[in-house]
């Protein structure tokens, strides 16, 4: 009986050593049903090491209310909540990364439609959510997730329309947002981005990013700092417009300047999206929807200047991107708003090295799915910059 006792226990033990070879990087996935299909939401938990065995099988499936449309997911400081955003019913949802099983929870934010992007202090005491249907930003407190604080504007001067992408920087105590478009009909694209003083919430200025004449409709997308840059910096993309603009914080004036830096038309590429950055700080990526890239520039030498190294064909509608944590891949999820020749729903996997495409996870296109964003579980996740 000992005998056996201690059998079971060592098997019980040598269970919980990692198999030799055995790998795996784990994902969360949001995804929705493509129109023709009943209508479904959910996360999936989803292994995309190309070395694992369950490569490209969903491990767990967390349903989500078929009305909500989720729409990003994101960590706050700690990697202890999950926060989505939504398009439909309910701004904001948050689940708790501590407890298993996992549960979502809604936080109720009236003020808030149509939310988009979500910054977290480093202290992580406070969030700042984007609410692209009201036209304003809300303040929250990051323990209790309880809205403090509505930030909105609407002059000649200074305004906050369809905000859409947030950056902050809180060396310099600012924030960022963009003006994209207008989510009922996807109409009146904006052109410009504002500065919020981050520590009151005082929108202090509006700036046009762009050359032609006004309403341009390059509609400003995404706005994300670099990290550790001196000065500081932001990039900014046009969906519409198909351009990279940067954001230099002038310490003199206490203002940023902007400037073009990079156009994707050239290229034959539109709609560039999201933008990322390696763990070194001297390249960039930046995915474009149609037809489908992750553009690949290094920012050693200029950060206002950046150079092309590579234009990696995914597949229509290119937008979010995660990394795996030696940086050997890179894993690009590819669907824009189930837009038309934006909608593959596929993920690519491309080996970082080489610059090659070596893999297609078809898993959700399968089902009749669209994945809409993808996350690294906390375990695998080290981007500082969203």
């Amino acid at each position: 009986m000992k005998k056996t006792k201690s059998i079971l226990i060592g098997m019980a033990f040598l269970a919980l050593i990692p198999v030799t070879g055995q790998t795996e990087i784990l994902a969360m996935v949001n995804y929705e049903s493509k129109p023709q299909t009943p209508r479904r939401e959910g996360i999936a938990i989803i292994d995309v090491d190309p070395k694992s065995k369950n490569f490209g099988k969903i491990l767990n499936n967390i349903p989500l209310p078929d009305d909500l449309v989720a729409h990003h997911i994101f960590y706050n400081k700690d990697l202890s909540k999950a926060y989505i955003t939504s398009l439909g019913n309910g701004a904001l949802h948050v689940m708790n990364m501590k407890h298993v099983p996992y549960h979502i929870e809604k936080i109720d934010i009236p003020e808030c439609k149509v939310s988009e992007d979500m910054v977290f202090s480093d202290d992580n005491k406070t969030w700042h959510l984007t609410c692209m249907g009201t036209s304003n930003v809300i303040v929250g407190n990051a323990q209790s997730d309880q809205p403090i604080k509505v930030i909105a504007a609407e002059s000649k001067t200074t305004h906050i329309r369809y905000p859409h992408g947030i950056g902050l920087q809180e060396n310099i105590d600012r924030i960022m947002v963009t003006s994209t478009i207008r989510p009922s009909d996807l109409g009146d694209p904006g052109e410009t981005v504002t500065v919020i003083e981050a520590s009151s919430g005082n929108v202090l200025s509006t700036h046009k990013l762009s050359d032609k004449p006004s309403p341009s409709g390059v509609a400003t997308v995404e706005a994300v700092f670099l990290p550790e840059a001196n000065p500081p910096l932001a990039y900014i993309t046009t969906m519409f417009g198909g351009t990279i603009w940067t954001g230099q914080w002038n310490a003199a004036n206490k203002a940023f300047d902007f400037e073009q830096a990079y156009e994707f038309n050239p290229l034959t590429q539109s709609v560039p999206l999201e933008i990322y950055f390696n763990h070194k700080h001297d390249r960039m990526y930046i995915t474009t929807a149609k037809p489908g890239y992750l553009n690949v520039f290094d920012i050693s030498q200029s950060v206002l200047k950046p150079t092309l190294l590579k234009s990696i064909p995914t597949a229509a509608g290119a937008h979010h991107v995660v990394f795996s944590p030696d940086e050997h891949y890179a894993i690009v999820e590819n669907n824009f708003l189930d837009l038309p020749d934006m909608n593959d729903g596929s993920l690519t996997v491309i080996d970082m090295a080489t610059f090659e495409k070596i893999a297609s996870i078809d898993t959700f296109k399968k089902q009749g799915l669209n994945p809409n964003s993808i996350i690294l579980m906390p375990k695998w996740h080290h981007d500082t910059a969203h």
